[in-house]
């Protein structure tokens, strides 16, 4: 059976038994609202462009952040892989910071930044950078010293060397960092948004808490699933394996 029809079969069976047990009563609506209530929330919350803003402010935030940790973290693992007293002391410092939650930055974000749009996105920041820190300094460090041999006997050294062969051998690593970086980033996101005080998915998720509308609690949170699941598979995932293929790494 192909992959696609299990799924469709698999969450079929799921929203049907929901739905059922949710018109048998078998636990109360306020605590498990049914899918069609869900699904009304949901088509409310679009007509009224509540959550279209949402997505809006939710993925701005997220470009921002995203492209800072990426910058940021890569540059930091150049620095860590080129460079052993850095690996010996601020590697050590990442690496300790990586297993930090991202929801734990945000009464510092807060103390700094105050509760606006810069906690949230300096939160998201945080949430992206180690991972991605950790994997470019991997990459580089993982090398094949052939490669370097065989180029610096052709005379290349230096930058040129970074260039020409480090970097590009190490892509398959930076490709995996970025990819955990988006997921890193993303679940820093809706933490930070718990907080926040403008339109974003995480606002709209305790908003709807604090009013007991757990029909669109439910809901933001099959769109925050729905998302990551579609951005990770069409987009990094299949990058990722491009870059696999291309380096000779997956048959």
């Amino acid at each position: 059976m192909h992959p696609t029809l299990k799924r469709i079969i698999f969450f079929t069976s799921i929203i049907a038994f929901w739905e059922i047990g949710s018109r048998l009563e078998l636990w109360m609506p306020i605590i498990l609202p049914s899918p069609t209530m869900v699904l009304n929330a949901l088509v409310t919350g679009f007509e009224d462009k509540t959550l279209i803003y949402d997505l809006v402010a939710s993925f701005k935030r997220l470009a921002i952040g995203l492209a800072l940790s990426l910058l940021i973290g890569s540059a930091l693992g150049v620095l860590l892989a080129k460079s052993k007293s850095a690996d010996e002391t601020i590697g050590t410092v990442i690496l300790a910071l990586q297993a930090v939650p991202s929801i734990v930055w945000l009464p510092l974000a807060i103390m700094w930044f105050g509760m606006n749009e810069t906690s949230v996105i300096f939160v998201v920041v945080l949430g992206g950078t180690f991972v991605m820190t950790l994997n470019m300094r991997s990459g580089i460090k993982n090398v094949h010293p052939l490669y370097i041999k065989a180029a610096q006997t052709m005379g290349s050294k230096g930058w040129d060397l970074f260039v020409r062969v480090i970097f590009p051998a190490s892509i398959p690593h930076v490709v995996t960092g970025a990819r955990l970086a988006w997921a890193f980033c993303w679940r820093a996101l809706m933490a930070g948004e718990l907080l926040s005080t403008g339109p974003g998915l995480g606002y709209t998720l305790r908003f709807a808490s604090d009013f007991g509308d757990m029909a669109l609690v439910i809901g933001v949170m099959i769109i925050i699933g729905v998302i990551g699941y579609i951005v990770d598979q069409l987009i990094f995932q299949r990058v990722e394996k491009t870059v696999l293929k291309r380096w000779g790494l997956e048959s």
